[in-house]
């Protein structure tokens, strides 16, 4: 039989406990890797702790033969995420992924969004993926080796209604994640970002008092959180060692490589720009290439495949 993907790797998965988390856990270990399965098990707003979601997907690795602890730490705590890369450290002897998918979701129409309803989903989702990807550093220099994937989401790639504090930090972890792909690739570190589609218990709390919102999230049922982690597994082992600084998309049975922003259109002047000249000639010439305010379920309007 062929080599498990992921033999003897050390892999952490945040928000492990549950949902997509939960998926990638269970197949990095199928996988052969020993899994560090992190989640504090909070509410979907991010309040609350609950061992028992860490626990059982545990004690299920363990069932199958593998080999699996568990950490309750919060990542959005400089020391707690420091504890989540050093357990695995200090009880599998390294750490060789990090794959950044804890989150909470906290939506608001922009103009009644919170200071809290802001900052939790930023710590959580944002802070988060820097404090446990920071942790990991600098044992991947030491190494010279390692691999983060870490979650981004259409509703920061293209946009949605009620989720500006989401899409904020979604589309920062984006930005985060080149950087760490271009700081780090000397020390033959890779990262990634992955945008899931799928149902979990955080798509649940978005509201349907429409139709059309009824059956976007009819859509999302369809597909299962464990559709997204032979992605994650992939992007983890050595045979995707020249994959990096790149943004994927699952949905269902389908995998998407996103563009990047680049620019596409072009306007000078010898003389230097005046306001009035901008609106003159560069609006007018620029206009018909402006991207509509679209959002997630406008891009993929087909049915998952």
């Amino acid at each position: 039989m062929a080599t498990p993907l992921l033999q003897d790797k050390v892999v952490i998965v945040t928000g492990a406990g549950r949902g997509i988390g939960r998926g990638i856990a269970l197949m990095a270990a199928a996988n052969g890797a020993k899994v560090v399965v992190n989640d504090l098990g909070g509410s979907e707003d991010g309040s609350g702790a609950d061992s028992s979601p860490a626990d059982e997907v545990v004690d299920q690795i363990k069932a199958s033969g593998g080999e699996a602890i568990a950490s309750y730490a919060s990542v959005t705590e400089w020391d707690a995420a420091h504890e989540i890369v050093e357990a695995a450290v200090n009880y599998f002897g390294r750490i060789d992924c990090v794959v950044n998918n804890a989150g909470n979701l906290r939506d608001a129409i922009f103009h009644k969004m919170t200071e809290e309803d802001f900052d939790s989903v930023l710590n959580v989702h944002l802070k988060g993926t820097f404090n446990v990807s920071r942790a990991a550093a600098t044992h991947f220099r030491a190494q010279t080796s390692g691999c983060f994937v870490n979650m981004t989401s259409t509703s920061g790639l293209i946009g949605n209604f009620g989720q500006a504090n989401y899409a904020a930090a979604k589309l920062g972890i984006v930005g985060l994640s080149k950087s760490m792909a271009l700081d780090m690739g000397r020390f033959r570190v890779r990262s990634n970002c992955i945008a899931p589609f799928a149902w979990s218990r955080l798509i649940g709390t978005i509201p349907t008092n429409t139709d059309e919102e009824k059956a976007r999230v009819a859509k999302i049922q369809q597909m299962t959180p464990e559709k997204i982690a032979p992605l994650a597994i992939a992007l983890c082992s050595d045979a995707a060692r020249e994959v990096s600084g790149q943004i994927f998309g699952v949905r269902n049975n389908e995998i998407f490589l996103f563009s990047q922003n680049r620019p596409f259109r072009f306007a000078h002047t010898q003389e230097g720009w005046t306001a009035e000249a901008v609106l003159d000639r560069v609006i007018p010439a620029f206009q018909s290439d402006f991207f509509p305010l679209e959002r997630s379920g406008d891009i993929f309007s087909w049915d998952p495949i």
